[in-house]
Protein backbone atom coordinates (compact mmCIF):
# COMPACT_ATOMS: atom_id res chain seq x y z
CA UNK A 1 0.00 0.00 0.00
CA UNK A 2 1.37 3.07 -1.15
CA UNK A 3 2.24 5.95 2.25
CA UNK A 4 0.39 8.80 1.94
CA UNK A 5 2.71 12.28 2.24
CA UNK A 6 1.67 13.80 4.99
CA UNK A 7 4.26 16.45 5.09
CA UNK A 8 3.95 20.42 3.91
CA UNK A 9 6.25 22.06 2.11
CA UNK A 10 7.71 23.96 5.10
CA UNK A 11 7.50 20.76 7.19
CA UNK A 12 9.58 18.43 4.49
CA UNK A 13 12.01 21.60 4.00
CA UNK A 14 12.84 21.28 7.43
CA UNK A 15 13.32 18.09 7.37
CA UNK A 16 15.86 17.82 4.60
CA UNK A 17 17.86 21.03 6.33
CA UNK A 18 18.61 18.69 9.27
CA UNK A 19 19.31 15.95 6.76
CA UNK A 20 21.58 17.96 4.48
CA UNK A 21 23.32 18.29 7.62
CA UNK A 22 24.62 15.15 7.34
CA UNK A 23 26.76 16.03 4.34
CA UNK A 24 29.28 17.62 7.71
CA UNK A 25 30.09 13.91 7.65
CA UNK A 26 32.04 13.01 4.15
CA UNK A 27 33.54 16.75 4.26
CA UNK A 28 34.88 16.28 7.51
CA UNK A 29 35.95 12.33 6.31
CA UNK A 30 38.00 14.01 3.78
CA UNK A 31 40.20 15.53 6.06
CA UNK A 32 40.76 12.43 8.65
CA UNK A 33 42.05 9.21 8.07
CA UNK A 34 39.47 5.88 8.53
CA UNK A 35 40.43 5.16 12.07
CA UNK A 36 39.23 8.38 13.24
CA UNK A 37 36.41 8.42 11.63
CA UNK A 38 35.65 5.58 12.84
CA UNK A 39 36.64 6.45 16.56
CA UNK A 40 33.83 9.00 15.58
CA UNK A 41 30.72 6.86 13.83
CA UNK A 42 31.12 4.25 16.04
CA UNK A 43 29.50 6.03 19.26
CA UNK A 44 27.43 8.27 17.07
CA UNK A 45 25.59 5.59 15.45
CA UNK A 46 25.11 3.50 18.89
CA UNK A 47 23.70 6.66 20.60
CA UNK A 48 21.23 7.63 18.29
CA UNK A 49 20.36 3.39 18.03
CA UNK A 50 19.91 3.64 21.71
CA UNK A 51 17.73 6.84 21.35
CA UNK A 52 15.55 4.57 18.88
CA UNK A 53 15.37 1.67 21.07
CA UNK A 54 14.28 3.67 23.77
CA UNK A 55 11.87 5.87 22.29
CA UNK A 56 9.97 2.48 21.63
CA UNK A 57 9.81 1.42 24.75
CA UNK A 58 10.47 4.32 27.31
CA UNK A 59 7.23 6.52 27.96
CA UNK A 60 9.66 9.61 29.06
CA UNK A 61 11.86 9.04 25.91
CA UNK A 62 8.67 8.32 23.63
CA UNK A 63 6.50 11.37 24.32
CA UNK A 64 9.76 13.50 24.82
CA UNK A 65 10.80 12.21 20.87
CA UNK A 66 6.80 12.76 19.28
CA UNK A 67 6.59 16.29 20.92
CA UNK A 68 10.00 17.33 19.58
CA UNK A 69 9.95 15.65 16.04
CA UNK A 70 6.27 14.72 15.13
CA UNK A 71 5.82 17.90 12.78
CA UNK A 72 8.53 16.11 10.48
CA UNK A 73 7.97 12.60 11.27
CA UNK A 74 6.29 10.95 7.85
CA UNK A 75 3.07 8.61 8.44
CA UNK A 76 5.23 5.23 9.12
CA UNK A 77 7.28 6.86 11.61
CA UNK A 78 4.30 7.59 13.73
CA UNK A 79 2.81 4.50 13.71
CA UNK A 80 3.81 2.17 16.46
CA UNK A 81 2.63 -0.77 15.41
CA UNK A 82 6.38 -1.99 15.00
CA UNK A 83 9.65 -1.09 15.62
CA UNK A 84 11.29 1.62 13.57
CA UNK A 85 14.68 3.34 13.32
CA UNK A 86 14.90 7.13 12.33
CA UNK A 87 16.76 8.96 9.95
CA UNK A 88 18.97 9.76 12.17
CA UNK A 89 20.03 6.35 12.73
CA UNK A 90 19.94 5.16 9.49
CA UNK A 91 22.43 8.22 8.44
CA UNK A 92 24.91 7.00 11.10
CA UNK A 93 24.97 3.56 10.19
CA UNK A 94 25.04 4.46 6.47
CA UNK A 95 28.04 6.04 7.48
CA UNK A 96 29.87 3.71 9.66
CA UNK A 97 28.83 1.23 6.34
CA UNK A 98 30.39 3.27 4.12
CA UNK A 99 33.84 3.60 5.90
CA UNK A 100 34.01 0.02 6.87
CA UNK A 101 33.91 -0.98 3.95
CA UNK A 102 34.50 1.04 1.13
CA UNK A 103 37.80 3.28 0.21
CA UNK A 104 37.50 6.74 0.66
CA UNK A 105 36.71 8.12 -2.48
CA UNK A 106 34.11 6.20 -2.70
CA UNK A 107 32.32 6.23 0.37
CA UNK A 108 32.71 10.46 0.41
CA UNK A 109 30.91 10.04 -3.36
CA UNK A 110 28.06 7.84 -2.08
CA UNK A 111 27.15 9.64 0.87
CA UNK A 112 27.42 12.81 -0.52
CA UNK A 113 24.58 11.69 -2.82
CA UNK A 114 22.32 11.13 0.03
CA UNK A 115 22.95 13.65 1.86
CA UNK A 116 22.06 16.63 -1.06
CA UNK A 117 20.92 14.50 -3.65
CA UNK A 118 18.16 13.21 -1.71
CA UNK A 119 17.49 16.67 -0.22
CA UNK A 120 17.31 18.48 -3.72
CA UNK A 121 15.10 15.26 -4.88
CA UNK A 122 12.48 15.68 -2.05
CA UNK A 123 11.81 19.45 -2.24
CA UNK A 124 11.75 19.62 -6.10
CA UNK A 125 9.49 16.75 -6.06
CA UNK A 126 7.79 18.54 -3.00
CA UNK A 127 7.52 21.26 -4.70
CA UNK A 128 7.31 20.96 -8.65
CA UNK A 129 6.08 17.16 -9.12
CA UNK A 130 3.56 16.87 -11.79
CA UNK A 131 4.46 13.80 -13.30
CA UNK A 132 3.99 10.96 -10.45
CA UNK A 133 5.08 6.94 -10.56
CA UNK A 134 4.86 5.52 -7.11
CA UNK A 135 5.43 7.72 -4.28
CA UNK A 136 8.24 9.65 -6.75
CA UNK A 137 8.24 12.05 -9.37
CA UNK A 138 9.88 12.32 -12.51
CA UNK A 139 10.90 16.01 -11.52
CA UNK A 140 12.19 15.02 -8.22
CA UNK A 141 14.32 12.25 -9.45
CA UNK A 142 15.52 14.66 -12.34
CA UNK A 143 16.62 17.11 -9.21
CA UNK A 144 18.77 14.50 -7.59
CA UNK A 145 20.36 13.06 -10.96
CA UNK A 146 21.57 16.24 -12.26
CA UNK A 147 22.66 17.31 -8.46
CA UNK A 148 24.60 13.76 -8.18
CA UNK A 149 26.28 14.52 -11.51
CA UNK A 150 27.38 17.63 -9.53
CA UNK A 151 28.97 15.86 -6.64
CA UNK A 152 30.78 13.15 -8.91
CA UNK A 153 32.28 15.83 -10.70
CA UNK A 154 34.07 17.45 -7.76
CA UNK A 155 35.22 14.74 -6.04
CA UNK A 156 38.88 14.63 -6.60
CA UNK A 157 40.44 11.02 -7.31
CA UNK A 158 36.95 9.51 -8.52
CA UNK A 159 37.02 8.63 -12.23
CA UNK A 160 34.47 10.60 -13.97
CA UNK A 161 32.37 7.97 -15.71
CA UNK A 162 32.47 5.38 -12.66
CA UNK A 163 31.08 8.29 -11.02
CA UNK A 164 28.37 8.78 -14.02
CA UNK A 165 27.52 5.13 -13.43
CA UNK A 166 27.06 5.64 -9.05
CA UNK A 167 24.78 8.44 -10.03
CA UNK A 168 22.42 6.80 -12.34
CA UNK A 169 22.80 3.41 -9.84
CA UNK A 170 21.88 6.03 -6.85
CA UNK A 171 18.99 8.02 -8.74
CA UNK A 172 17.23 4.29 -9.59
CA UNK A 173 18.00 3.48 -6.52
CA UNK A 174 15.98 6.62 -5.20
CA UNK A 175 13.36 6.11 -7.26
CA UNK A 176 12.27 2.61 -7.50
CA UNK A 177 13.98 0.67 -3.87
CA UNK A 178 11.23 1.68 -1.64
CA UNK A 179 10.27 -1.87 -0.33
CA UNK A 180 11.55 -5.62 -1.06
CA UNK A 181 9.86 -8.42 0.72
CA UNK A 182 7.21 -6.00 2.62
CA UNK A 183 10.23 -4.81 4.63
CA UNK A 184 10.99 -0.83 4.23
CA UNK A 185 14.65 -0.69 3.07
CA UNK A 186 15.39 3.03 3.80
CA UNK A 187 16.69 5.14 1.67
CA UNK A 188 19.66 6.76 3.85
CA UNK A 189 20.68 3.04 3.56
CA UNK A 190 20.19 1.76 0.28
CA UNK A 191 20.92 4.78 -1.73
CA UNK A 192 24.65 4.79 -0.64
CA UNK A 193 25.29 1.32 -0.63
CA UNK A 194 23.91 0.26 -4.25
CA UNK A 195 25.69 3.15 -5.54
CA UNK A 196 29.21 2.66 -3.35
CA UNK A 197 28.65 -1.13 -4.42
CA UNK A 198 28.35 -0.43 -8.18
CA UNK A 199 31.12 2.00 -8.15
CA UNK A 200 33.11 -0.50 -6.55
CA UNK A 201 32.19 -3.21 -8.94
CA UNK A 202 33.23 -1.03 -11.72
CA UNK A 203 36.71 -0.81 -10.52
CA UNK A 204 36.90 -4.07 -10.41
CA UNK A 205 35.59 -5.30 -13.88
CA UNK A 206 37.63 -2.04 -15.42
CA UNK A 207 40.34 -0.86 -13.67
CA UNK A 208 41.48 -3.34 -10.81
CA UNK A 209 44.53 -1.70 -10.69
CA UNK A 210 42.95 1.41 -9.07
CA UNK A 211 41.35 -1.08 -6.05
CA UNK A 212 45.04 -1.14 -4.29
CA UNK A 213 45.36 2.43 -4.95
CA UNK A 214 42.35 3.84 -3.84
CA UNK A 215 42.21 1.43 -0.59
CA UNK A 216 45.48 2.98 0.69
CA UNK A 217 43.91 6.23 0.61
CA UNK A 218 42.50 6.46 4.32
Amino acid sequence: MQEIDRLELRYEVARKVIHLSSLSIPVIYCHITRDLALLILIPLFAGFFLVDLLKNFNRPVSQWYHKTFDAILREHELKGETIHLNGATWIAMSALLMVLFFPKVIAITAFSMVAVSDTVAAIAGKAFGRHRFGGKSMEGSAAFFLSSMVIVSIVPGLHPVIGYVMAAAATLTEAFMVRIVEIRIDDNLSIPLVSASVGMGCYMLFMPEQIAFLSMCR
